[in-house]
This record gives C-alpha cells, sequence and structure tokens, in this order.
C-alpha cells in the first residue's frame, strides 16, 4: 500500500495566464484540482517543495493529499504536469480528486528484478530486453501500489515474460487483461548480440560501416553530421527561447 504525501498549498482566486505569470515570478506553482461532487478549486504550491516531491517515482503513482492553511485536507492523484520546455521548471499541475470507494484507474512503473540471478542474464551474448515499463492498473485507493515488482530470476534464453505473469497485489487488476482473449502482450524477452558489435549507438554505427564496406562505398562521416545537427538543434532552442521570453 503506498503512503500519502502531504502538499501544502494555498487557494488563490487570482486566475488567468497575467496571474499564472506572476505567481511563477514568485516562485509558485498554479494549479487546479477537481473531480468528485464538488466543484473544481484553484490552487497555489510551493515550486521548490513541489518540484522536489515530483522527483520521486511514487509522486505520479500515489494518492497524495493535498493540505490548505486552513486544516482542510484532499487526497488527489496527479492528472498532468507541465514542464517548461528547456528550464526545470513545473509550470501547471492538474490533482484529480479521490474518493475511498471509488475504483481509480493509474499508470505504474514496473520495476524488473533479479535479471543478475538469472540463466539469461549471466549468459554470454545474450540481453533481457525491457519492452513495457508501465502498465495500467485498477485498484481502490487504499490498494494502489507505487509499483509492481517484476522477478526475472527465473529467465532462461529464449523465454519470454508476458503482461499475464505480472503478480499482483490484492485488489489490484489490469483492466488489458480482463477480457476473455488470450494475452498477447509481452513485457520482457532475450535478444542475441555479436560478441564484437556491443549494444545501443556504437553497434548501429558499426554495422553501418560494414554495411557500406560490402557495398564498396565511402564511409559516412558521423562525427561530421552530428555536429550539423547539433548546430541546428541549439539554433531552435535559441529561437524557442527567444519566444518564450516574450511570452513571460
Amino acid at each position: 500500500m503506498a503512503n500519502s504525501n502531504v502538499l501544502t498549498a494555498e487557494i488563490r482566486e487570482d486566475v488567468g495566464k497575467g496571474a499564472s505569470r506572476r505567481l511563477r515570478h514568485q516562485g509558485k506553482i498554479p494549479a487546479v484540482i477537481y473531480g468528485g461532487k464538488i466543484d473544481s478549486a484553484t490552487l497555489t504550491l510551493d515550486h521548490d517543495t513541489t518540484l522536489n516531491a515530483a522527483a520521486q517515482e511514487a509522486f505520479y503513482s500515489s494518492v497524495l493529499e493535498i493540505k490548505v492553511a486552513d486544516g482542510r485536507t484532499q487526497k488527489v492523484v496527479v492528472r498532468d504536469v507541465q514542464h517548461h520546455p528547456f528550464r526545470l521548471q513545473i509550470m501547471h499541475l492538474d490533482f484529480m480528486r479521490v474518493s475511498a470507494e471509488e475504483v481509480l484507474k493509474m499508470s505504474v512503473p514496473i520495476h524488473y528484478i533479479g535479471e543478475d540471478e538469472s540463466e539469461a542474464g549471466k549468459a554470454s551474448g545474450v540481453v533481457i530486453q525491457y519492452l513495457v515499463t508501465e502498465i495500467e492498473i485498477a485498484a481502490l485507493p487504499e490498494n494502489l501500489p507505487e509499483y509492481l515488482d517484476v522477478d526475472l530470476s527465473g529467465m532462461d534464453d529464449g523465454d519470454v515474460v508476458m503482461l499475464s505473469d505480472i503478480k499482483l497485489p490484492e485488489g489490484v487488476e489490469i483492466p488489458a487483461l480482463a477480457g476473455d482473449d488470450e494475452d498477447s502482450t509481452m513485457i520482457a524477452n532475450t535478444i542475441h548480440i555479436k560478441e564484437s558489435q556491443g549494444t545501443g549507438a556504437a553497434a548501429a554505427e558499426e554495422a553501418e560501416l560494414e554495411a557500406a564496406a560490402e557495398a564498396g562505398l565511402e564511409p559516412v562521416d558521423v562525427d561530421a553530421d552530428a555536429e550539423d545537427e547539433t548546430e541546428t538543434e541549439e539554433g531552435d532552442v535559441d529561437t524557442d527561447v527567444s519566444e518564450a521570453d516574450k511570452d513571460s
């Protein structure tokens, strides 16, 4: 069961783009809370405190508690977070009220464990791929887990892990498995790589050069292309900065 995190907020009456801009300049985050049988309300939260909380994985998959100055509290979940395009800044938050009697549908992260102890993890030239890193679940707030563990310790070369293989805590369901159709969603598998090839971008570059050599073509100057792309991207960012500064 996930422990609720408490966020201190203030009720705000001043709304609109201008008001939100002023709040951000004061180190605050404009937010809205909605849902249930109550009208939506606009809030203000301290930016740095909230940013630290949002750095934790559980912030997005747990039931949080909003507390205002007069002592009122409300259980909520995060529904949307708007980030600044290049600054380490949260621009806006959307919270949805939750009820203890109402089933929630939330996306929670998957934690893969036990890979190093598995035969596949120990095998030379074998890599375990994580095909799914989060999954939607349904549960009452009191049963909502922060994440789901998937144990790979028994995985061997050629094995696969399906969505239906996830061991769920009591009171938790996966809506995607609710139908009668056989589960065909693979969440992890094994692949083979050449020992000399490695993995990632270096392997892709090596494979490309090998193919070019076999075809009798001149090798491509990858570094030069990368520098050109970097210059273009930096130019685009400068343009965005100017436009963002105009808006603010």
